[in-house]
């Protein structure tokens, strides 16, 4: 403890030797996490009084937004418009056209410095970023770029593991209407009127929804979003469409009907749908399939815009509850393993007018037909290895970091023309130096090519870097693997008596429910299908299915379920038309 809060004074000076010995105490529980971020980055995060109060990254010690809260002057902090929180809590950093520059000037400080983002009319910290620039090139470049790398914030996972309290309201040091007339001022440059006049008088910062509808413009403008009904609260305006108009009758925000709409649905899924033999349900299914059925018309289901923003945060928070229970039975799929059906908000879910228990039950029966599926968003990406080293070191990357293939293009592309290997005879040729010698050459080739191709450059520069591929299902966070994505494998085997059954594998990396494909093939062919351990590959399943079935599978993934002919393997193995099998 006494290095930690060493390291804590070296880091923050400002902090008095009381101040250090509440943050760090001598004698009270100290608790000390490792996590990793969704980059695989390694943090430790030290816990007192059951919340985060520090969060160490790479050797550098970083406040969360707990401390801050107790010391709001510990960074230099800069102040943007609260809808901008959102997009941060989503992973967004902090871009300059949304700071507010107040009219005593923003606070100096270098690139790379620490600093805090706070909400107009709120002291209280939100996020912790590392400034891109300093504030004399902020200044310079006229408040557009990035502005903050931002680390941590409010409503993140690392705040989760606190007691999810809200910031504290502290009196800003300058007033709103100075904030204000400099909002205003910038929005005269842009050729905006600007939102409000405001009194002399200094008056408690606007919340989202006491913003006026210039006030609300002028921050989308500033978020460079078109998204604006996101960021505005439901207030009737003059020129609102019909169902602004529905929503601003209400008097809840958007956001909170969107929570309420998703705790209903789920509440009737898992009474009138799921059952305990449906169980492990993949969450996508259970997602794309139970819960979307049970929506009311003329209503939608959209996570991002509930307070949750992830699927996987909202059972999150219905697994706390204890109502359920999910697991990563494979690496990036999650599965409801575990459904309370005794419990009181379960018992207690009336199911709304309009869904009687018969449609439930003929839902229930035809729900395996009637599924939603979303094919993922699945991204080729590349890691640098330790060879590569040299050629990409140029461009600011180290090992271990993460490329897509027009990123390695354009940097392979911009190392060649800085370098002046372009030759200067055949412009389709490359001249190759040392570096690329030794990065992209086997060591028979390196005393025979001198040149080579832009293409075959490219060609060798990907096959030497490490394969990784991104996986996106719906209502989830992105998930970045290593090597790349196993296809789905359908084979043909033979059984006794000389009959063939279909066998698929690797439904699951897909977000398909072997199940579900077992049940639709079985009504589709009438043949038999069974569930089975995949061989070699733990927490997998294969399904099998009588004869040779792999017409109505290959019409069922690549028609019905839209996946990409290249992530099916086993295909050309369907029998030919007009010959009997």
């Amino acid at each position: 403890r006494r290095k930690l809060r060493n390291e804590v004074a070296a880091a923050f000076p400002t902090l008095s030797t009381e101040q250090l010995a509440e943050l760090v105490p001598n004698k009270e529980e100290l608790n000390v996490l490792k996590i990793h971020s969704h980059k695989g980055e390694a943090i430790t995060v030290y816990m007192n009084h059951r919340n985060p109060v520090l969060f160490e990254v790479e050797k550098v010690l970083y406040p969360t937004v707990y401390t801050l809260w107790i010391y709001p002057d510990l960074l230099p902090a800069f102040a943007t418009w609260p809808p901008v929180l959102q997009k941060l809590a989503g992973g967004a950093d902090l871009m300059l056209p949304g700071v507010v520059v107040p009219p005593s000037g923003l606070p100096q400080v270098q690139r790379g410095t620490l600093c805090a983002v706070t909400l107009l009319g709120n002291r209280a910290p939100v996020a912790v970023g590392v400034a891109t620039m300093s504030t004399e090139e902020m200044l310079a470049a006229g408040m557009k770029g990035k502005g903050f790398a931002v680390l941590h914030t409010h409503l993140d996972h690392l705040w989760e593991y606190g007691d999810k309290s809200s910031p504290p309201t502290l009196a800003p040091l300058v007033t709103d209407c100075a904030a204000k007339e400099s909002a205003g001022d910038e929005q005269e440059l842009q050729g905006k009127e600007p939102g409000s006049s405001c009194s002399p008088e200094p008056q408690p910062g606007p919340a989202i929804r006491d913003l006026s509808l210039k006030d609300r413009d002028a921050c989308a403008e500033l978020l460079g979003k078109e998204e604006l009904l996101e960021n505005r609260a439901a207030e009737p305006a003059e020129e609102a469409s019909t169902e602004q108009q529905q929503e601003a009758e209400d008097s809840r925000t958007p956001q909170e009907q969107m929570d309420a709409l998703f705790n209903q649905c789920f509440f009737h899924a898992l009474k009138c749908k799921v059952k305990k033999s449906d169980l492990p349900l993949l969450t996508s299914t259970f997602l794309g399939s139970h819960m979307v059925s049970c929506c009311p018309a003329g209503k939608q289901l959209d996570i991002k815009k509930s307070s949750y923003k992830k699927f996987s945060k909202f059972l999150q928070c219905m697994q706390h509850q204890r109502i359920l229970q999910v697991k990563e039975l494979s690496k990036g799929v999650e599965s409801i393993v575990d459904v309370d059906w005794k419990h009181p908000d379960i018992k207690a879910f009336a199911v709304p007018e309009g869904f009687s228990s018969a449609s439930a039950a003929h839902d229930s029966k035809s729900e395996d037909r009637e599924q939603v599926y979303h094919a993922p968003e699945i991204i080729p990406l590349y890691g640098v290895s330790t060879k590569m080293i040299p050629l990409f070191q140029e461009s600011g990357h180290k090992k271990g970091s993460i490329l897509s293939s027009s990123e390695v293009r354009n940097i392979i592309i911009n190392y060649v023309k800085s370098n002046e290997l372009v030759d200067e005879t055949n412009k389709n040729f490359v001249k190759v130096n040392a570096i690329l010698c030794d990065c992209l050459l086997d060591k028979s080739e390196q005393d025979e090519i001198s040149h080579l191709k832009w293409d075959e450059l490219l060609s060798r520069c990907l096959e030497r870097l490490q394969p990784l591929h991104q996986v996106t299902f719906l209502g989830q966070e992105p998930v970045v693997r290593k090597g790349n994505i196993e296809p789905i494998d359908i084979s043909i085997a033979q059984r006794s008596s000389n009959k063939k059954v279909t066998i698929i594998k690797n439904l699951e990396l897909y977000g398909l429910d072997p199940q579900c494909v077992a049940n639709t093939l079985q009504q589709k062919v009438q043949a038999s299908a069974t569930i089975s351990p995949a061989p070699g590959a733990k927490d997998r399943v294969q399904v099998q299915i009588q004869g040779n079935q792999i017409h109505h599978l290959a019409k069922m993934l690549l028609e019905e379920y839209q996946l990409p002919r290249k992530y099916i393997q086993g295909l050309e193995k369907a029998p030919k038309l007009g010959r009997r099998k």
